[in-house]
């Protein structure tokens, strides 16, 4: 039998204001920042590692790759068989597991093992993000959804951000595995403060799943035009973002640039940009809707990254802020999106979303170290523009796919 979950009437749920709203909205945050800190805080090591290993830049990518690779295998059916299992609990239990492994990366002895325990932590990740999507849908009103999901989402972008530039200044200091420490302990209290923070569910637990059972319901997804073209976007969309902070780092450190390693990890701090575009265009979408939403901020971040073309460090810089607006913005309203649109079982939708979403990072990711060991930031930059330009027309095609007739 499929699970189906019941979508929200407009009168369940937290409203934005209340004491539960903010109680829920910190916790989730928390989760965010916990899981993006471990995910994406070696994202800034990559130079670093490919000269401790003597490995390729395409090759050190792998540290991010392999983490968001396995979480990408494993979403869909590890958060289907988890969510019946008690969202709070399966949820700390995730963040506590990775933690442990952030911990013990620092340890590892060869560049195999540290991808090793990297791909570790994505299997832990791996129920996490759909369930915090999943979990928001249920327990807040739909009218304040989106704001919501804007909220985790910048969550999300603080835990990158706060990865990068703590394991960059610790790794300047005293090397990337204090710098991997760093990170695990900080993953430690997030998971705390996550499970101190989170407020009893209101919404009925969905029935338990079994792993045989997720035929129906993901077949329904994938004959939904509306859904496919969100999933598909979200891979275009991550793989285009993880390419350009990838190798920007390495480009900024070769001449003309040649910045200081302490300066180019500065870089990460266009992710509070991104914060603020998460939440912003999150109720953009609630209010102006989201057809209209989507492909602006997708053509504003198309746009940036022709900015960082010319080898002027001011139109660099200025181009990475703008192009990470458009993309936090495009992942704001396309993530909110798949929760309202999903007929049946929201939450297997969203780890559907998910697994586009960490896919594109892990593949899209090698596929842009492939254009920058050949064709530098030239083959970079066009790389990037062909993912955002397919992204464009699928946002365009959104706009002429009318909804579901239970969301109608």
């Amino acid at each position: 039998m499929t699970t189906t979950a019941p979508v929200p009437s407009t009168t369940s749920g937290h409203e934005r204001g209340t004491a539960g709203y903010r109680r829920l909205g910190a916790a989730l945050w928390c989760a965010g920042l916990a899981t993006f800190v471990l995910v994406y805080c070696v994202q800034g090591l990559l130079p670093t590692l490919a000269g401790e290993f003597g490995v390729s830049s395409s090759t050190s990518s792998l540290a991010l790759s392999a983490t968001t690779g396995t979480l990408a295998l494993a979403i869909v059916p590890l958060s289907a068989v988890a969510e019946s299992r008690g969202r709070a609990r399966v949820m700390t239990v995730a963040l506590a597991a990775s933690a442990v492994l952030g911990v013990l990366a620092p340890l590892a002895p060869s560049f195999g093992a540290l991808v090793g325990i990297r791909a570790l932590q994505g299997i832990a990740l791996a129920a996490l993000p759909a369930l915090a999507m999943a979990h928001l849908t249920n327990e807040v009103a739909p009218r304040a959804l989106g704001g919501a999901v804007g909220l985790l989402i910048a969550g999300n972008t603080l835990g990158g951000l706060s990865g990068r530039l703590v394991a960059g200044f610790v790794a300047e200091a005293a090397g990337w595995r204090a710098a991997l420490a760093a990170v695990g302990g900080l993953s430690l209290a997030c998971t705390v403060a996550f499970r101190v923070l989170l407020p009893p569910p209101t919404a009925p637990a969905p029935p338990r799943v079994r792993l045989r059972d997720l035929g129906g319901s993901l077949r329904a997804h994938l004959a939904d035009p509306g859904l496919c073209c969100l999933f598909a976007t979200s891979f275009l969309l991550m793989a285009a973002f993880v390419t350009v902070y990838n190798y920007l780092g390495f480009r900024l450190l070769a001449a003309p640039f040649g910045l200081p390693a302490a300066l180019v990890g500065l870089i990460f701090l266009g992710y509070l940009a991104g914060t603020w575009a998460s939440t912003t265009a999150g109720r953009l979408g609630d209010r102006f809707g989201r057809r209209q939403v989507l492909w602006a901020t997708v053509v504003l971040a198309l746009a940036a990254a022709v900015l960082t073309l010319p080898p002027w460090l001011p139109a660099v810089l200025a181009g990475l802020v703008l192009f990470t607006i458009g993309f936090f913005g495009a992942h704001s309203v396309a993530s909110s999106w798949v929760g309202r649109r999903a007929a049946v079982a929201p939450g297997q939708a969203a780890a559907l979303y998910l697994l586009a979403y960490y896919a594109g990072s892990s593949v899209g990711g090698l596929i842009g170290g492939v254009a920058y060991d050949h064709a530098g930031w030239t083959g970079v930059v066009g790389y990037v523009a062909a993912l955002l330009a397919g992204a464009v027309g699928l946002a365009l095609l959104l706009r002429r796919i009318p909804p579901p007739v239970a969301a109608a």
